[in-house]
């Protein structure tokens, strides 16, 4: 077994934990990420696509926003659709110039992963069996890659592994206390390489139900439709889910809009 020390072990490769790690280099602590998937699959993975300006500062603030600033694309604002009627917020006006930008997760975390090489610093992808021991004393983290067995010792460990990882399952139940309240719809999501329906994102109340138009570029949009919690995304085709997101739109969008396959 190698033993190893550090000051902060990281558990989970997201860009909560690779962008936590970012900033602990940058504050010259020592850390490690301990990631159970590939780093294939962690950048692969299709998350959300809009970034609040305290994130857009943050990752400024780690030295990682050269792309974002490259790419991203800024938004002073957004529109509502209700009743058939549609209203722009301004958000830079009512929040002294702070405004959203479109910069998917994935390209996040490709810049901070290539960030991370950059800088040589330690990531063990593909760690197996990996465990948590007296995390209330002095924490310890052991796991396996490629047959090898790693005993890390740390003075923190930080969970960024999500709700099914094994740092919250970790956690005595005695001392999680969950509040939650269960609504009997979900959101069904599309991504498709079409432009979007409009410069800014449209989020539409309507008798149907809720439905967002969004963005990733401007060549490759996603949206969203509220759906019964029991449907099931087979009962779902690419052009069932058009027709119902025209039925939400206002006649301008819905003549406006491009579809196509999902990705």
């Amino acid at each position: 077994m190698e033993n190893l020390t550090t000051q902060v072990a990281i558990i989970g490769s997201g860009p909560a934990g690779l962008l936590l790690g970012q900033l602990l280099f940058k504050a010259g602590i020592s850390h490690v990420i301990i990631e159970q998937r590939s780093a294939e699959y962690v950048v692969s993975r299709i998350r959300a696509g809009i970034l609040e300006q305290v994130s857009v500062d943050l990752l400024a603030q780690a030295g990682v926003d050269k792309n974002l600033k490259r790419f991203g694309l800024p938004h002073d604002g957004i529109e509502i659709l209700t009743n058939g009627l549609k209203y722009r917020v301004d958000l830079a006006e009512l929040t002294q110039g702070k405004k959203v930008t479109v910069y998917g997760q994935t390209e996040v975390t490709k810049d901070l992963m290539q960030a991370r090489e950059v800088a040589g610093l330690c990531t063990y992808y593909e760690a197996e069996n990996v465990q948590i021991h007296d995390f209330e004393t002095h924490p310890i983290v052991t796991f396996q890659q490629n047959g090898q067995s790693y005993r890390i010792q740390c003075d923190f460990i930080a969970g960024c592994d999500g709700y099914h990882g094994i740092c919250r399952a970790s956690v005595p139940k005695e001392k999680i206390k969950t509040f939650e309240k269960l609504y009997p719809f979900g959101w069904l999501g599309v991504l498709a390489d079409v432009p979007p329906v409009s410069n800014e994102l449209i989020y539409i109340q309507s008798e149907r139900g809720f439905a967002l138009c969004s963005m990733r570029s401007q060549t490759r949009s996603r949206y969203y439709l509220q759906v019964p919690a029991s449907d099931h995304v087979d009962a779902w085709t690419d052009q069932r889910f058009w027709d119902e997101l025209k039925n939400r739109l206002d006649k301008e969008s819905r003549e406006k809009i491009v579809t196509g396959a999902s990705i």
